[in-house]
């Protein structure tokens, strides 16, 4: 007779556990990420093997820059347009400007996402290699 619970489902092959070694980790970028985050922001900029990369510690960091610096140039430019000599080109940006700053902040976020993969992909591919 095989164990099978009321609902008549089997037991899991792996005897309830999950499985350890072999396949895929559930942690994005695998088991070696859990490595590479707790080396450190610094120790992975400075070395100098590029064993461990330094992008997927800093992508979060860099768009918030680009986001502050974007609503900060956008701002700029809304108050020096108002002061000028004409205050219809401050009215025109401020009720225009936003999508050309849309549109840097879409490419900035895709550059950044793309690089972000390529990492990722590196990392899942360097752990599927034997060694």
């Amino acid at each position: 007779m095989s164990e099978q619970d009321p609902y008549g489902q089997q037991p899991p092959a792996y005897g309830g556990q999950p499985p350890t070694g072999g396949g895929h980790s559930p942690y994005p970028g695998g088991a070696d990420n859990q490595d590479s985050s707790a080396k450190g922001f610094f120790a992975a900029l400075f070395d100098f093997s590029f064993t461990h990369f330094v992008t997927p510690k800093i992508v979060k960091v860099v768009y918030i820059l680009a986001t502050v610096a974007m609503v900060v140039f956008y701002l700029i430019l809304v108050v020096a347009g108002l002061f000028s000599d004409s205050p219809l080109v401050g009215v025109l940006v401020l009720l225009l400007g936003w999508i050309p700053f849309l549109i840097y902040l879409a490419l900035i976020r895709m550059t950044l996402e793309f690089y972000y993969a390529l990492i990722r992909m590196s990392e899942d591919i360097h752990e599927r290699l034997p060694r």
